[in-house]
């Protein structure tokens, strides 16, 4: 069995007022793997992030991230860590390198700065200020910061938001890059075909529980994942879910004395299987996945 380097058992946050923003979420990461932690708004993704970091007290539950509680979590302990946030205010007039240095000087054990800044693209950018790269770029930087410090584990929270397709490709390069390094990461994202392309396992939350948690081609069940079978006669549109669509097309095909108009068979995706736990959640596909 591989090593948890985080364990969260009946994870449990309410804030003042009542409001419960968590209801008791218990899942765990392995040493090594990319785990996505998906979810709308107001889930409760950023508030068990923020507790796995040590930056917010829970109400209940227990919590250990590389053997720590991170409520008693000092600073060796949060150079273990390297954490990209979703916004990072204002870009430093520093050059690409003058910023990574002085954020390398941190750490016991730190990533070379120039490999970093090559592993991330941005070698021809090395000697420009942060302030005047695009912002992808900067993104970039973010993701240098955040691993300079070499980190057994890595949040990266929305790392892809406001990337064209193109930089979002190159940015999945370099999280595999980190994956073949051994790099144990958390990541948070409305895209799935990110956590798809990048993650091992996921968990879905939803306004504050855990709606399922397992493999990315696991979620939800087999029977979330049983094939629809649609096709046009005479009488309209049909479809019926089965879990032996070779059957069905079969039988069609011989009642029709040949192929049915419009055949087509159609696995749920990940998409799909997300937003059957949103139910009301999901209200507009820009609120859900952008």
């Amino acid at each position: 069995m591989t090593e948890a380097v985080v364990e969260v058992h009946d994870l449990r946050k309410t804030y003042r007022g009542g409001f419960e923003a968590l209801t008791g979420v218990t899942f765990d990461i392995r040493r090594g793997e990319t785990f996505a932690l998906l979810g709308p708004n107001g889930a409760g993704k950023s508030t068990t992030i923020e507790i796995l970091e040590g930056y917010r007290d829970r109400t209940g539950g227990t919590v250990s991230v590389l053997g720590v509680d991170p409520h008693r979590g000092g600073l060796a302990w949060k150079a273990r860590l390297g954490i990209v946030l979703q916004n990072t205010g204002e870009a430093p007039t520093a050059t690409v390198r003058e910023l990574l240095s002085h954020f390398a000087g941190f750490y016991p054990r730190p990533r070379d700065v120039d490999q970093v800044i090559e592993a991330v693209g941005l070698a021809a950018k090395a000697k420009t200020p942060v302030r005047k790269l695009s912002g992808g770029q900067r993104r970039r930087v973010d993701v240098a910061l955040g691993i300079v410090g070499r980190p057994e584990l890595l949040f990266l929270d929305e790392p892809t938001t406001g990337f064209d397709p193109e930089a979002r490709r190159q940015f999945w390069e370099l999280i595999r890059l980190l994956q073949s390094d051994g790099t144990t990461i958390l990541l948070t994202t409305h895209y799935l075909d990110e956590a798809a392309a990048l993650a091992e396992r996921a968990a879905i939350l939803v306004g504050g529980g855990l709606a399922s948690l397992g493999r990315i081609d696991e979620l939800g069940g087999a029977a979330a994942r049983v094939p629809i079978v649609r096709w046009r006669d005479a009488a309209g549109t049909h479809e019926e879910r089965t879990d032996r669509p070779a059957e069905l097309v079969a039988r069609l095909r011989d009642a029709a004395g040949g192929e049915p108009s419009h055949l087509e068979v159609v696995r749920p995706s990940l998409e799909d299987i997300y937003l059957a736990f949103l139910g009301d959640d999901a209200r507009t596909p820009t609120e859900v996945l952008s």
